[in-house]
């Protein structure tokens, strides 16, 4: 339990600041969108590339990451479903989908997976099935509708190659399997400005907040909350029917399953859709809702399956 809040605490600080700032004025009026564009062109490339140039690819084909795998698709899709049923739009199901199977295993995931399931490295598996496929499908969908690059279709057919998001984890994967070594006057550089992806992103975040309705009160009301349903409650009770039924893991392997699948929307979501301007409010609102909500299902998750 004690992971869980440390967990959420960190998190809550920095959005705290990113409010105050915002409430100020203290970054002027493009203060949050500078911040965006710098956690999604420079910081969060960089990011991406220095963590999968080291990880152990190995972690992709594995029963845990197939239950994940299944539970996101299954949730994600379900979103899709409703959002073609209702026509809410490519840019506004996609960053629904997004909310309602992209869970926080970065800055969140991280510190709970070390409190609570004792090993950190448990929450990579999530990461780079995150950042290695279902990042660059739902950019690529963002943009070929036309929410991004409104160049010519073979131009935009190529997007996956120019995508800073993309590309970043596309090249750390490249050096990654390919075992291709790093020197460290460029690593160095990149790891320093990687570190600055997830407090941008969190500041940004937090900046947003000023002059926003509560949750769930404005015309995203219903893809809110539906979103929120989907992270908070229906991807961990996925992801413990198929490890226990069908795929029987055992014990400490449930467990872990579960809960990453329980953490809450990512906060790289809002930076994608104010980069493509499109969904901001449902992003926002689903980021800020899922959390809260995450933090009475992790520390229930923990109390029954720990």
């Amino acid at each position: 339990m004690r992971g869980v809040l440390s967990g959420f605490a960190v998190i809550a600080v920095v959005i705290g600041v990113g409010y105050v700032l915002g409430r100020r004025g203290s970054l002027g009026e493009r203060g949050g969108e500078v911040l965006t564009r710098l956690a999604f062109s420079v910081a969060g490339p960089a990011l991406l590339f220095t963590t999968l140039a080291t990880a152990d690819l190995s972690v992709l084909f594995s029963a845990r990451l197939l239950v994940t795998a299944l539970s996101t698709a299954a949730v994600s899709g379900f979103f899709v479903a409703v959002g073609v049923l209702r026509h809410w739009g490519v840019g506004r199901t996609t960053i629904g989908a997004l909310c309602s199977g992209y869970v926080n295993s970065g800055n969140l995931g991280i510190p709970i997976a070390a409190y609570v399931l004792g090993d950190a490295s448990l929450v990579a598996p999530v990461l780079l099935f995150q950042v290695v496929l279902v990042t660059p499908l739902a950019l690529t969908v963002l943009d070929l509708s036309g929410a991004g690059d409104k160049g010519p279709v073979w131009r935009r057919l190529l997007t996956p190659l120019r995508n800073p998001i993309a590309l970043g984890s596309l090249s750390g994967v490249v050096v990654s399997a390919t075992n291709l070594p790093v020197p460290g006057p460029l690593m160095n550089p990149l790891t320093l400005i990687g570190a600055m992806s997830v407090p941008a992103a969190l500041l940004a975040f937090g900046i947003s907040l000023p002059g926003s309705t509560l949750p769930a009160r404005g015309r995203d009301r219903r893809p809110v909350l539906l979103s929120v349903t989907l992270k908070s409650l229906a991807q961990p009770l996925i992801a413990w029917t198929l490890a226990h039924y069908a795929f029987t893991l055992p014990h400490a392997a449930l467990l872990d399953v579960v809960v990453t699948s329980a953490l809450p929307a990512a906060q790289n979501l809002f930076t994608y859709a104010s980069t493509y301007r499109t969904a901001e409010s449902l992003a926002r609102e689903s980021i800020l809702l899922s959390t809260v909500v995450s933090v009475p299902v992790l520390v229930g998750v923990a109390a029954v399956l720990g």
